[in-house]
């Protein structure tokens, strides 16, 4: 049998969780389930539950370099998804490759606030993702309570949004998509670029298992872009697996919030 052509690469660096349903556990998943190749690079280890996190063990930046260097001492990622970088150190060390050419433009997940609204990010590395990671991405994918960080403007719905393009614009990413599935309403996540505004209409499913849809669209968008698709296209195709990833996980009974389905 003559050997197939290996599928695209796409690095994921992101936190570990144990329970598979956000992080890089929901990142290689999906990455899996869309047909590219994932490679990994560990920022934090954690301990948790549903409820909390017990433990937290951040990786150097240091390691950091050395993991994405052996991964490229191997292969040649089409595209890079970041999720919890965790300290400012860290998002230099990504953005650097970045600007080296090392690494092509990642969607930046700018894990600052969780699903719950709370703040877990430090000033200064708010700050680093403003000054040096941001411009140097292919698109940043916030959260509700994350583009309100950012912009200081109350985004309660995708409409508020739309009104406030160009506040997003202002954080000087090529592009923006903001993910709504904390939206009051429709969770419509919005895409803006510098030319554009385009919303894709969702439609709420009443679940609470809800871990880990941010990481899977971006890491599903990643996807699409390494398979060769334009911008628009990618977002729509993550758009729709990350709600079929909240409707397969809907009726699933866990203690608590639970995670979506990655395999549907």
């Amino acid at each position: 049998m003559m050997p197939t052509q290996m599928p695209p690469v796409v690095l994921s660096v992101a936190a570990s969780d144990p329970l598979g349903g956000a992080g890089l556990q929901a990142d290689v998943a999906t990455l899996a389930a869309l047909g590219v190749h994932p490679v990994t690079t560990v920022t934090v280890v954690t301990s948790q539950s549903l409820t909390e996190i017990t433990s937290v063990l951040p990786m150097s930046p240091e390691l950091v370099q050395s993991q994405i260097d052996g991964v490229l001492s191997e292969f040649t990622p089409k595209a890079v998804k970041t999720g919890m970088l965790y300290a400012p150190e860290v998002v230099e060390v990504i953005a650097a490759l970045v600007t080296s050419g090392a690494l092509p433009a990642p969607v930046v997940d700018p894990v600052m606030v969780n699903g719950t609204g709370k703040r877990f990010a430090s000033q200064a590395l708010e700050d680093t993702y403003r000054k040096q990671l941001f411009a140097v991405a292919e698109v940043i994918t916030p959260n509700r309570a994350e583009a309100e960080l950012l912009t200081g403007i109350e985004l309660p719905t995708s409409n508020t949004v739309v009104a406030n393009a160009d506040a997003l614009r202002a954080l000087d990413a090529k592009a923006v998509v903001v993910t709504g599935g904390a939206f009051d309403g429709a969770p419509d996540d919005v895409i803006i670029t510098a030319n554009e505004v385009h919303v894709l209409p969702g439609e709420r499913i009443e679940t609470d298992n809800v871990r880990g849809s941010g990481c899977t669209f971006s890491a599903a968008l990643a996807s699409h872009l390494a398979l060769g698709i334009d911008l628009i296209n990618a977002a729509h195709k993550a758009h729709d697996f990350a709600h079929a990833a909240v409707s397969a996980s809907a009726n699933w009974q866990t203690s608590a919030p639970g995670p979506v389905s990655h395999t549907r």
